[in-house]
């Protein structure tokens, strides 16, 4: 039979100054000592003195205290009302430290629940208030719990992680109780780790941490209690039990310590088994019979002297019992102790159902409590709603007002500006209007003028050419050519063709376009040419050379033009063509 007990202890700071500080001492030192009745009395002391002065951070402490003492006790009868009292008194004080200690509180009441999610999350919120303050010993406190939590949940990161916080802040105080303890995490810790890794160094870091406890005992005496250092003695047995089995005589040494350090204190008797158990357990690898059975029988002793006892302890021994006396051929002894296996089973299933019972009972009461301050909450939540709705109501109706007002004050000023822009955009348009109607009209008039440039051109060039085939035929019929007088004479008609030229080119823009319109479009570029030189009031001959025609050409040409603009005999076309010109 092997026996690994790790129990949690804490103990609230020695030595302060503050009255109620001393009370909470003096009741916790009651706690450790499991004498319950004395520990409620002086926390109850403690928080009715805290709270004539108004001091509600002490007030919490105690609460928490309180709560502590009635988990310890199995008195779980309003339990949770005290547990809220002492969140209450925090939130009252105002303080982060206070709040710590509220929130610690939630966390003892929700661990005696097994309700692991609901112990981290107030975890988290004390670890939260202290970001505040630093106040390593409630911290130290959190952080074992968490170390706890995640080690039933056999995280190994988790374990190691909060065991080491743990004892950061502990180391930080005096209570060398609280570093005790945080040492037996850190012990344990290192266990996990060897079972994960079989890495044989983190044995000794186990061993280390252990004796790290005895040392604590032994240098400061009366400051680490004698139930903590035995429950170190415990796990230092059961390590040399479980991995140093050359190591027998230091396994007996911390088992049978535990047992002598523990005589006469009461409600110890879980503990005193364990020892027992383990020094059976090393009898019996010795082969000494008789030395087995008195351990196990004294074990059996003691244990049952515990009222109500502690089953499961009871269980293990009487379990080994009935395993011993069947190994030595005495199966009546065997079966008796069997037999009281199974009612000590059906009687720790029993206690399990009642206590049981009792947290469904805490856990309803919790449920219920937090659904109605879920429906207060509500309700002030809704309430503030209603208050939001009415004012928004009413905020709206007011904006509704100025919106209007300003809306028409901006269809005024819109309609105004639109009216604005209308003008504006007549006013535009009839500017464009202009502008492109100018443009037109400069384009026609430099249409007509290029005309009249190409028509002045093309007349010159005509006559040039003409000139040129006159040559020609000359030298072709073997006539003589006096070049000398023909390029006199060219030279004499090209100054006054120049100026005919300018002349035609200052030619009323509509004149081709209003003559051409009298005459219904049937006149030939010849006969424009010849109105043009009448317009420009040159003469029969000039106009002769320069079109290079005979005379009597140029008079039967004026007449075709006279019929064809439609004039009568006794009209004249020059006289016609200058008022078209004009």
């Amino acid at each position: 039979m092997k026996y690994c007990l790790y129990i949690i202890v804490m103990l609230m700071p020695f030595g302060s100054i503050a009255q109620t500080g001393e009370l909470n001492q003096q009741a916790e030192v009651f706690r450790i000592n499991k004498d319950y009745k004395e520990a409620e009395a002086r926390a109850r002391q403690s928080a009715a003195l805290a709270l004539q002065h108004d001091n509600y951070t002490d007030a919490a402490k105690a609460y928490t205290l309180l709560t502590d003492i009635r988990i310890n006790a199995q008195q779980l009868t309003n339990l949770k009302q005290v547990s809220d009292s002492a969140l209450a008194l925090a939130q009252q004080a105002k303080n982060p430290v206070a709040m710590a200690y509220g929130y610690y509180s939630q966390v003892l009441l929700y661990k005696m629940l097994d309700n692991g999610e609901d112990v981290v999350r107030f975890c988290n919120k004390g670890l939260k208030e202290l970001e505040q303050v630093d106040d390593p010993y409630i911290a130290a406190k959190i952080y074992y719990r968490l170390y706890v939590v995640y080690s039933d949940w056999n995280n190994e990161a988790r374990v190691n992680t909060y065991a080491r916080k743990a004892t950061e802040n502990a180391l930080r105080t005096k209570d060398y109780n609280l570093m005790s303890n945080c040492y037996m995490a850190l012990s344990v810790a290192h266990e996990y780790n060897y079972n994960s890794t079989k890495n044989r160094p983190q044995l000794d870091s186990t061993l280390f941490y252990l004796n790290k406890v005895e040392s604590l005992y032994q240098q400061y005496p009366g400051q680490v209690a004698k139930f903590t250092y035995a429950i170190a003695c415990i796990n230092l047995a059961n390590c040399y039990l479980r991995y140093f089995p050359e190591a027998a005589a230091k396994g007996i040494h911390y088992a049978s310590t535990a047992r002598a350090i523990l005589n006469g204190l009461p409600n110890t008797e879980e503990v005193v088994a364990s020892s027992l158990g383990i020094l059976s357990e090393y009898a019996s690898q010795a082969g000494n019979k008789a030395q087995t059975e008195s351990y196990l029988l004294e074990a059996y002793r003691v244990i049952k002297a515990q009222q109500p006892p502690y089953y499961y302890t009871l269980i293990n021994v009487v379990q080994a019992l009935s395993g011993f006396y069947e190994q030595q051929g005495d199966h009546k002894k065997a079966l008796e102790f069997q037999k009281e296996v199974t009612e000590y089973n059906n009687k720790n299933f029993n206690q399990k159902q009642a206590l049981n019972a009792q947290k469904l009972e805490i856990q309803y009461e919790t449920e219920k409590k937090n659904n109605e301050v879920q429906i207060l909450k509500e309700q002030e939540r809704n309430r503030r709603l209603q208050s939001y709705l009415y004012g928004a109501v009413a905020l709206v109706a007011v904006l509704g007002l100025i919106i209007m007002y300003r809306a028409n004050r901006f269809r005024m000023r819109y309609a105004l500006q639109r009216e604005r822009q209308l003008q504006l955009k007549v006013k535009l348009e009839k500017e464009e209007q202009a502008r492109l109607k100018a443009e037109q009209q400069l384009l026609e008039t430099q249409q007509q003028q290029l005309k009249k440039e190409v028509m002045a051109n093309v007349l010159q060039l005509e006559h040039k050419n003409q000139t040129l085939l006159n040559i020609k035929d000359k030298l072709a019929e073997g006539d003589k050519v006096n070049m000398q007088k023909i390029l006199k004479e060219e030279m004499i008609l090209d100054s006054n063709f120049e100026h005919a030229k300018l002349q035609i080119q200052q030619v009323h823009p509509d004149f081709f376009y209003l003559l051409n319109e009298k005459a219904q479009r049937k006149l030939t570029m010849l006969d424009l040419k010849l109105c043009a030189y009448l317009y420009l009031k040159m003469d029969t001959r000039q106009i002769a050379q320069l079109m290079n025609i005979e005379a009597k050409s140029v008079r039967m040409s004026r007449y075709r033009i006279k019929q064809k603009l439609g004039l009568d005999k006794d009209e004249d076309l020059n006289s016609f063509l200058q008022a078209l010109g004009a």
